[in-house]
């Protein structure tokens, strides 16, 4: 889908310690033009550590970074010009006094944004926070102030964006806005990575995800490879206005079923991840006289992953077992 030449970020053995403790343990990254990259970890992972690095706000105690394929260092302000930041804090502190739009006019006369005023009121309107551009940031709701750092980020037109925790604090039509809006830049072109512990939203956006742990990275795929990787089976859920008794044991001696139980009065039929064997099981049902009302696969969700990856059951992703 990419090639080598199309990375925008590029890690190499990138190290990061504080003292005698390793926060970044030689991780290697690889970010690339037009994809929308996730990058989970529980607390003191090392998340904020290579964000941090990546970001040129610290240096790494070894290692190698390399933005748009040129060797990147926080000197480089040419390069760090390209990507728009929305940090986990957002803009009250000394902006209090201003309104919305007077903030986002300041940082676009730094960005020498053209068309500032058309752009401005577009993106605004995206997030909608266009009804509230002439009130003070003061009064403004955590929500309305990550919209505000969102667009402030979008304002130079970057070519890469990093997103953290873009939608924490946010309410359904808020986050609705936000994933909207991220897929929108993404179609147009934009690089996004996004940090983020909403696992549910990650798994909807995201085209790559990477996985960190103890300061080691754990993974690095694409959502369905990650969740293959994590998980030995599935669900067929199955709903039935009537329920033969004898169905349980039926279905359970099928060779391709592992297990087969009931739940709050839906079937659940366990089966290997790889294959699909909802046909087979339609036709011995159809065979019996049986016509389900619902039949519908269920795979591991993100978040469940998450959890398993957090509890160090990492052996699925490295195929070494356990780092600890």
């Amino acid at each position: 889908m990419w090639s080598q030449e199309d990375n925008l970020i590029k890690t190499s053995a990138l190290i990061k310690k504080y003292g005698e403790v390793i926060a970044v343990d030689g991780i290697d990254l690889s970010i690339q033009q037009g994809e929308i990259y996730g990058f989970l970890g529980p607390n003191g992972a090392g998340k904020t550590s290579t964000i941090m690095m990546l970001l040129g706000v610290s240096s790494p105690t070894s290692g190698e970074i390399y933005l748009f394929n040129e060797r990147y260092t926080p000197a480089r302000l040419d390069l760090r010009r390209r990507i728009g930041v929305v940090p986990e804090k957002h803009p009250r502190g000394m902006w209090t006094w201003m309104t919305g739009v007077e903030y986002l006019e300041l940082f676009a006369d730094l960005f020498r944004v053209r068309n500032a005023g058309r752009r401005i009121v577009c993106l605004l309107q995206q997030v909608g926070l266009a009804e509230a551009a002439d009130r003070k940031i003061v009064g403004y709701s955590r929500g309305m102030l990550q919209k505000l750092s969102i667009v402030r980020a979008l304002l130079p037109d970057p070519d890469m964006l990093f997103l953290d925790e873009p939608i924490s604090g946010l309410d359904p039509i808020g986050i609705r806005q936000i994933r909207d809006l991220v897929i929108a830049e993404n179609r147009e072109g934009r690089t996004i990575f996004i940090s983020s512990h909403l696992l549910s939203e990650m798994e909807k956006v995201c085209h790559r995800i990477a996985v960190i742990h103890r300061g080691r990275l754990m993974a690095e795929d694409t959502t369905d490879k990650l969740l293959l990787k994590l998980s030995s089976a599935k669900h067929i859920e199955l709903d039935f206005e009537n329920l033969p008794e004898e169905l349980i044991g039926d279905i359970g001696a099928l060779g391709f079923v592992i297990d087969c139980s009931i739940q709050d009065g839906t079937v659940m039929v366990k089966v290997p991840t790889e294959g699909d064997y909802r046909k087979p099981l339609s036709e011995f049902l159809i065979k019996k006289g049986l016509i389900p009302l619902r039949l519908a696969e269920q795979r591991l969700s993100l978040e469940e992953a998450f959890v398993t990856i957090t509890n160090e059951n990492v052996s699925q992703l490295t195929g070494v077992g356990s780092t600890s």
